[in-house]
């Protein structure tokens, strides 16, 4: 009961800070007396700060405001890309305060080197979030790819070249951190759930990831629904041309062959990859070129058809577009929503639905990696937290 009640109070606080003790007591129930109790042990893990009075206004002296740490313990996520590797930290408070990245060539890289690599930069953003006060209190990475429920094993990333690989382990090792693995698409969802920006936030949406490859995410309620494996989302290897091109997964058709970035770059006629390739393609979309309309326009299209089975299956509130694509939703939307309003039963909840795009960007499954560490800490207070020093 003590346990959930300091994750009760230290929720209020994230939720409706800067507020006083008798605002905290207001909303979740128990006494002033016991939430300064609460209050007071929260100080002392350095999680919550005191900002002094609040403004006047109220019936008596003012209380003494409360919010969260800026310093202390602190979320470290990551991501390992098929051409980056990303790492941030995030304070309580959600701001990222530290962040590097590296460029690199990850298809079919074996992946000890690239755990060694991705290592020794979170211990660098580590060391600089030291500096800054943080103390990180976990780690979690994010993968293009199949993660089990055990929060460990990259079951396949067929992108990365990767299957049956406890990524975590060697992580965990090398920075005597606890470790988390997890899916691109479902993070990068968690972090539209967090801090995407909508008003009002949906509770129930898809979340669709387009990078290299596509994978796609369900929010059902506020939670992730995972699926009986963990697997839930994978969009990407949704057949649109049951015929059509051979796929890295071993299919044919399949979205991502359609929609994926590489694909897209290559139906336009760009050789450059990468965030390159993209901002070439946008450009000479902006200009009017016809080859990088015309695939713009036929991957919305394939991306519809594959988000019509979707629409149908699950009736979301909002359909949300992500990653790469976000930088081309000018062009690729309109046709993706052609297609949905073509395929889906009520065409005119489709219409009026239609696709947002997300304000996260290339960034979301790094952010919401992050934001995944403290949102660990909110929710248990004494038993995510580091000890202060």
């Amino acid at each position: 009961m003590r346990r959930r009640n300091l994750s009760l109070v230290l929720h209020t606080v994230a939720t409706h800070g800067p507020i006083s003790r008798a605002g905290v007591a207001s909303r979740i129930g128990l006494t002033r007396s016991a939430v300064s109790t609460l209050v007071e042990e929260l100080d002392r893990a350095g999680l919550l700060v005191e900002l002094g009075p609040g403004r006047p206004g109220t019936v008596g002296r003012p209380g003494s405001e409360l919010a969260l740490s800026e310093s202390g313990p602190a979320g470290l996520g990551a991501e390992i890309g098929v051409d980056r590797l990303a790492v941030c930290a995030v304070d309580l408070r959600g701001r990222v305060r530290v962040r590097a990245e590296e460029p690199a060539a990850h298809r079919g890289s074996a992946p000890g080197p690239v755990l060694r690599r991705l290592a020794r930069l979170c211990a660098r953003v580590a060391a600089d979030a030291g500096r800054e006060g943080l103390r990180p209190a976990g780690l979690t990475v994010a993968v293009p790819g199949l993660v089990a429920r055990d929060a460990a094993t990259v079951v396949r990333a067929p992108n990365l070249g990767w299957e049956g690989l406890d990524a975590r382990a060697p992580l965990a090792q090398a920075l005597t951190l606890p470790v988390t693995v997890a899916n691109e698409a479902n993070i990068g969802a968690l972090a539209e759930l967090w801090c995407g920006g909508h008003s009002p936030a949906p509770r129930d949406f898809v979340y669709v990831s387009a990078e290299i490859g596509i994978g796609a995410a369900v929010v059902v309620d506020g939670a992730l629904l995972r699926g009986a494996h963990g697997f839930a989302g994978e969009l990407g290897h949704v057949p649109v041309r049951p015929q059509g091109l051979r796929c890295a997964c071993g299919g044919r058709g399949c979205l991502e062959r359609y929609a994926g970035e590489e694909a897209v770059l290559r139906a336009a006629g760009i050789d450059e990859r990468g965030p390159a390739g993209v901002a070439e393609l946008r450009n000479r979309a902006g200009a009017g070129d016809g080859a990088a309309r015309r695939a713009l326009r036929g991957a919305g299209a394939a991306l519809g058809t594959a988000l019509a089975g979707v629409v149908n299956l699950l009736d979301p509130e909002a359909v949300v577009l992500g990653g790469a694509l976000t930088e081309l939703a000018p062009w690729v939307v309109p046709a993706a929503e052609r297609e949905l309003r073509r395929h889906v039963a009520d065409p005119a909840r489709a219409a009026h639905g239609g696709i947002v795009v997300s304000g996260l960007g290339r960034d979301a499954a790094l952010l919401g990696a992050a934001r995944s560490v403290v949102q660990d800490v909110l929710d248990d207070p004494l038993g995510a937290a580091p000890a202060p020093a």
